[in-house]
Parts: C-alpha cells; structure tokens; sequence
C-alpha cells in the first residue's frame, strides 16, 4: 500500500512548541518575585473565564507550570502564564510552580508568543503586534 502524505508529516507537541523538557521539573516561586514579561502584547482580562480560571485554581491548584527565566536583577521574568498567575493572585496563593529556563530576549519572545497561539480570545490587534515581536525575534 503506498504510503499516505500525512505520514510524512511531523506534527509538534504543546510541549515541543513551547521547548518544555520531559525532564523539566518545576518548582515553586513566590508570585512576589515574578514581573511580566515585558512588552507583553496580550491583555489579562478579569472576564468570566478568568473567574472560572480562579476558581479552578482554588479548587485544584494550578495544574500546568509557568514559564520564567531568572533577570539578572534577582527575581524572575514571566515568559507563559501571565494568565495563570493573575489568577492564582486573585485564588490568594502566594506561590504558582514554575519551569525556569535560561532564554535570551529573542528566544523568550518566541516562546511566549508560541505559548498564545491557540488562545481563541485573543484580540486581532494582539496576534498582529505578537507576531511582529516573533518576526522581529526570528530576524535577530
């Protein structure tokens, strides 16, 4: 039987796509010592999903780990899940798991732009300016 093109293809995992190592582990970092990373294109919106997020996190804790990276001032830059740890503020906890990786600027920006790419209720205006930041990353 001859051989289908999709299985040629070689689809990427969530994971790979955001450069999550199986043998990553997190660990906990206070919410305190995290800032957004900067320039951040998308907007964290205290909507009913964020309440229906919030209250998922005080009934499970927060299921998927962020993504940081150390700063060289102390503390850590948030690379994914601005989301998540806006919620996690609001729950009342005071600490989220967290996936530390060493990035450099531009690998930092594709990642989280990769990281909101199947977010559905992102604003046109928000993919456009995140996807110039990406482009901009790429050429560097």
């Amino acid at each position: 039987m001859a051989k289908r093109v999709t299985d040629k293809i070689k689809l990427k995992s969530v994971d790979e796509l955001l450069g999550i190592n199986n043998e990553e582990s997190s660990m906990e970092i206070s919410l305190a010592e995290i800032t957004p990373f900067k320039d951040h294109p998308y907007k964290v919106v205290d909507d009913a999903k964020m309440r229906e997020l919030v209250e998922s996190i005080r009934e499970n804790g927060v299921l998927t780990p962020v993504i940081v990276r150390p700063m060289d001032a102390g503390g850590y830059e948030m690379i994914s899940g601005h989301r998540r740890m806006h919620a996690a503020e609001l729950a009342g906890l005071i600490a989220i798991p967290a996936i530390i990786r060493e990035l450099d600027d531009d690998t930092a920006t594709i990642v989280m732009v990769e990281a909101n790419a199947q977010r559905e209720e992102v604003l046109p205006s928000e993919k456009a300016y995140a996807y110039k930041m990406k482009y901009d990353a790429m050429r560097r």
